[in-house]
């Protein structure tokens, strides 16, 4: 392959073993890039994990969860344990087009992998391989693809589709690669990563008329300039400092361009509230609908707020945060771990699952190549970090679920034995 990744300095045997089949992972996560799907229409993507996966060895691939979701069962050399770890990645893509020119863009007009999906299935798919060939742990590695990130909550779908209950794991992890880290840095919090994402629907009913007797009207657009500004003062002046908060207002529909002298009788505002807890949520909500209101009446007019919660916030739980960490750091070293890292203000539908099971989310860095973040129409997964990711996902299984006479037990500190040297690898 033509991508490097002799910059990575990653301690473990894992890494060294994932190492060896890179250019099959990299391979792998390109012609996923080429076939772009969106949400719950993944067949193509999904038929490559199964394959995948069977060439792997895994002892049960279960397809069909969550509409076009997969799950991948990996028994460890003991089972006694009674132990279930889950490992989640997501596989769709964005309805946006791509810029790129390389011989692995998309090739479908429209669509393209511009959030790393691509990559996060193949880091996941490279440890089920490397899990299904050495099989060091007591217990069952649970492998969830899930589809339809992007806005479809298919991480819900796929838990109302009965996931936890087939495969009741005591705990489960997720990653994602992010442009603003370097590569071999990995970063997580014991708290919130991601926050809440709710759309709001603000309906402003006046009285249409002409513009030229506007003193005949009630005009929803007069009030809807008035809402706009209003609504910033709910962080501002209602929302603690200390928690934090978004409400964007970002499309306004009224009237016609064509009609300059015809005031309409609706307009109609759309934006999002972001949080991250849900006190500030619900405070935000009331006093949202309270503003909207009182401010249409004070002009003769009426208004409706629709608050609609897409996705919660995604929420660490302690102890698991601290043990991915301690797996992290057993990887790349202390110094390239962040175990505070600050949330991020998008969303993420894994939250859905830390609402039913302890877990952790985390950050692998991977660089902006050339200055391009996530939802870049020039974006593409940096395949340097497939064998990080990957051993970071078999990490989590062994260090979770190790074999008896292991040092360790998890949660907890993994101690410095546990790193049997470190490795390069080579282009």
């Amino acid at each position: 392959m033509a991508t490097s990744t002799s910059r990575l300095q990653v301690s473990g045997r894992a890494f060294a073993h994932i190492a060896k089949f890179y250019p099959e992972i990299a391979a792998f996560r390109r012609d996923l890039h080429v076939h772009p799907e969106l949400g719950f229409e993944e067949v193509y993507t999904g038929a490559r994990v199964h394959e995948a996966l069977k060439a792997c060895g895994v002892d049960e691939v279960h397809t069909g969860i969550g509409k076009t979701g997969l799950v991948a069962v990996i028994r460890g050399r003991s089972t006694a344990s009674g132990r279930m770890i889950g490992l989640r990645a997501d596989m769709d893509a964005l309805p946006m087009n791509e810029d790129n020119d390389f011989a692995w863009r998309s090739a479908k007009s429209g669509l393209m992998h511009g959030c790393g999906h691509d990559g996060h299935t193949a880091m996941l798919v490279g440890a089920a391989r490397y899990l299904a060939e050495t099989r060091n742990f007591d217990g069952t590695a649970v492998l969830i693809f899930q589809p339809g990130e992007e806005g479809y909550a298919g991480a819900r779908v796929m838990i109302e589709d009965g996931l936890f209950d087939r495969f009741p794991v005591q705990s489960v992890y997720a990653m994602h690669n992010w442009p603003a880290m370097p590569v071999g840095t990995i970063g997580l919090n014991s708290g919130a990563m991601m926050a809440a994402a709710d759309r709001i629907t603000i309906e402003v009913i006046g009285k249409g008329g002409h513009g030229a007797h506007a003193y005949l009207t009630v005009d929803p657009v007069l009030v809807s300039a008035h809402i706009i500004t209003a609504v910033q003062s709910i962080v501002s002046r209602n929302v603690r400092p200390i928690d934090a908060a978004v409400v964007s207002i970002c499309a306004v529909q009224a009237g016609d361009l064509g009609a300059m002298s015809v005031v309409p009788g609706k307009a109609v505002l759309v934006g999002t509230v972001r949080t991250f807890s849900a006190a500030v949520q619900m405070q935000i909500e009331k006093r949202l609908t309270e503003l909207c209101s009182s401010i249409a009446a004070g002009f003769g007019a009426s208004a409706t707020v629709t608050f609609e919660r897409i996705y919660p916030a995604t929420l660490n739980t302690a102890a698991e945060a601290r043990f991915a960490g301690d797996v992290a750091q057993s990887l790349v070293g202390t110094e390239n771990v962040e175990r505070h890292m600050e949330p991020s203000m998008g969303a993420e539908d894994f939250s859905f699952m830390l609402q039913k099971k302890p877990g952790a989310y985390l950050r692998i860095g991977q660089d902006a190549r050339g200055g391009a973040f996530l939802h870049n129409s020039r974006y593409d997964f940096n395949d340097e970090i497939l064998p990080l990711g990957a051993a970071l996902h078999a990490g989590l299984i062994e260090q979770g679920m190790p074999l008896q006479g292991a040092a360790r037990s998890a949660p907890s500190s993994i101690k410095e034995s546990a790193k049997p040297g470190v490795h390069q690898m080579a282009a």
